[in-house]
């Protein structure tokens, strides 16, 4: 009956074009967010999603009749002052939610003090094995899968687009030594993945992707996590292998930019490349024309026809790339509509719990099905015990004349494109 009146609230108040809030106060919800340090870029853009989020839902009315008040802290790309901003939240702000930061490297830490504390953990970014191998009952992914799980996605582009006749036969693979490059490596090389507080197995992803594709391994090599800049030397000794395919786990799109532009330099000539970060605007300007061809996997497109729910209303994917252009000035990527969708979950955690309590909402969360799920602009959520969503596959596109083109898998719905092959030069 709550969340009926709260639905019929909102609609009124949508109506009328202003908010009526109760005298309850606001709903505070807090994020930490890496604004500056390594990780600024999506930082800020997760801060824009958060935000557009929070003012569309309080122009329709709020939560349970209630203005939603977003207190955002800069954690600098530093895992332990993101710790220290949550316990804030919890113990000196007094927020009753939080939304998730950026980064495996910050989310693994923040997700033990989040469950101490009995809070519902809704993760943007975050997507290393071990986050949810934890046995925390309080964590939510809103992304496709886990890292390690990448590496099925291109290995479906590579086994149901490209002839068996032409298909790449080795490999490079280069990766940041970070927490998510980390885990897509293991799933594409099957490795062991094990918790680092004691070193017992997490999971055994033997073979790995590479092995089931046949593919042979002729370069392998990790750079460190920060400060690395010998792009030229790396790209080149890529090159010198002649791999058919290279794959490039960075851990921000201006690292595969530096790398795009490395290739670009030594004149790499693969037939197929795939890199875990680059769909953003900032990949394009960075590299130009170098970016013809290049694979990418996403959580969005902004094509993909997904029908969400804000404040109880249906929102598609395009009324959100029109809220985000107005506001501003520019497209939005999967950095941006990653926390809309964070944003979104936890509004219908709200109301379908009919409270604003943690415990609530985690089991509102946790009893949501593939037919009676959360819906987002990144298409429909429900959860496995571990917090990590249930038969939803990432989206592959490709960067084609200056366009991010969504081309697998091609039966989730309509307006796929086709996939450019061989790459050829950068």
């Amino acid at each position: 009956m709550k969340t009926n009146l709260a639905l019929g609230l909102a609609s009124i108040v949508a109506s009328l074009g202003a908010p009526a809030f109760s005298q309850d106060g606001p709903i505070k919800i807090g994020a930490s967010l890496p604004l500056t340090g390594s990780f600024s870029i999506a930082g800020q853009k997760h801060q824009q999603g958060y935000e557009l989020c929070v003012d569309l839902i309080n122009e329709r009315g709020g939560i349970l009749g209630r203005e939603v008040e977003l207190i955002v802290s800069d954690n600098r790309s530093d895992p332990a002052t993101a710790i220290n901003q949550y316990e804030r939240f919890l113990n000196v702000d007094g927020v009753e939610a939080v939304y998730g930061t950026f980064s495996s490297r910050l989310s693994f830490p923040v997700a033990n003090i989040l469950a101490r504390n009995g809070m519902v953990h809704a993760l943007p970014a975050g997507g290393a094995l071990r986050i949810y191998e934890q046995g925390h009952d309080n964590i939510f992914y809103f992304q496709p899968n886990a890292a390690e799980y990448v590496g099925a996605s291109l290995a479906g582009v590579v086994r149901d687009l490209v002839p068996a006749e032409e298909a790449p036969k080795t490999v490079a693979i280069i990766s940041a030594d970070d927490f998510f490059a980390n885990g897509v490596w293991s799933g594409l090389m099957g490795e062991i993945v094990t918790d680092p507080a004691d070193g017992s197995e997490v999971a055994d992803l033997s073979p790995g992707y590479l092995a089931e594709l046949g593919l042979e391994v002729v370069y392998s090599e990790r750079w460190p996590e920060e400060g690395f800049n010998d792009w030229l030397n790396l790209a080149n000794q890529v090159r010198q292998t002649e791999p058919d395919l290279i794959i490039g786990l960075t851990a921000s799109a201006e690292e595969a930019v530096q790398l795009t532009r490395a290739f670009d330099t030594v004149r790499a000539t693969p037939q197929m490349v795939y890199f875990s970060q680059g769909t953003q605007a900032e990949y394009l300007e960075g590299t130009g024309d170098s970016a013809q061809g290049v694979l990418v996997h996403t959580s969005w497109h902004s094509d993909a026809p997904f029908q969400s729910l804000l404040a109880g209303s249906e929102f598609s994917n395009q009324d959100f790339v029109g809220a985000y252009e107005a506001a501003y000035g520019s497209p939005p990527d999967e950095d941006s509509a990653i926390p809309f969708a964070v944003c979104q979950g936890i509004e219908q955690a709200m109301v379908g719990a009919g409270t604003t309590d943690n415990a609530a909402m985690g089991d509102w969360l946790d009893a949501r099905t593939k037919e009676d799920a959360v819906r987002t602009i990144l298409g429909r959520f429900s959860w496995d015990d571990r917090g990590l969503p249930v038969e939803k596959p990432f989206l592959m596109t490709q960067w084609n004349d200056g366009e991010l083109q969504f081309i697998y898998p091609t039966d989730e719905f309509e307006g796929v494109s086709a996939m450019s092959y061989p790459k050829g030069s950068f």
